[in-house]
């Protein structure tokens, strides 16, 4: 591999991680890239609102959920940032979806709300607020569901108020 690297062959991304020089990259490369990575975690938060369409933003971490026990990676390539879940919440809500061939563990719409309001103090209440907007204005999620998942993950009683002004008119 590393006559390879030198010949320019393949291109390193990081340790036991490369790609063809030409590969066509997905937009979603970086998530990819991690799952490969850390095929534990889920990916959450900004990066899963990115992910759904939820979002303007472009984050500029990778956001992973990984249990409360569990190693966390070393930086090593894409930047990333962790959360840490229970294993109960860890695996609830969670979809798999193949970008660039490699499966990739995503929160549902519904579920991302729901951890964006639990994690508003790290990802700013304008986000989690944006992403809720979007959801119901995208019809990707219905109220009850994301109120459900809310009322899982502890913060019912917080997405409530922002549900209903939202939903208030119809």
């Amino acid at each position: 591999m590393s006559r390879m690297e030198r010949d320019g062959e393949v291109l390193r991304l990081a340790r036991g991680l490369y790609q063809l020089p030409d590969a066509e990259l997905d937009a979603n490369h970086s998530l990819a890239e991690t799952a490969k990575r850390v095929p534990k975690a889920v990916v959450c938060l900004v990066s899963a609102l990115a992910f759904h369409g939820l979002t303007d933003q472009l984050p500029r971490h990778v956001w992973l959920a990984i249990g409360r026990k569990d190693w966390a990676p070393k930086p090593d390539g894409t930047p990333i940032r962790i959360v840490r879940f229970t294993e109960s919440l860890l695996h609830d809500g969670v979809e798999t979806h193949l970008v660039e061939g490699v499966p990739v563990k995503v929160f549902r719409v519904a579920k991302t709300i729901a951890d964006c309001f639990r994690y508003r103090s790290k990802i700013g209440l304008s986000v989690a607020i944006e992403g809720l907007q979007e959801a119901l204005r995208q019809r990707k999620a219905t109220p009850g569901d994301i109120a459900n998942q809310a009322e899982r993950g502890g913060v019912g009683t917080v997405i409530r108020p922002y549900l209903e002004a939202l939903t208030a008119n119809g």
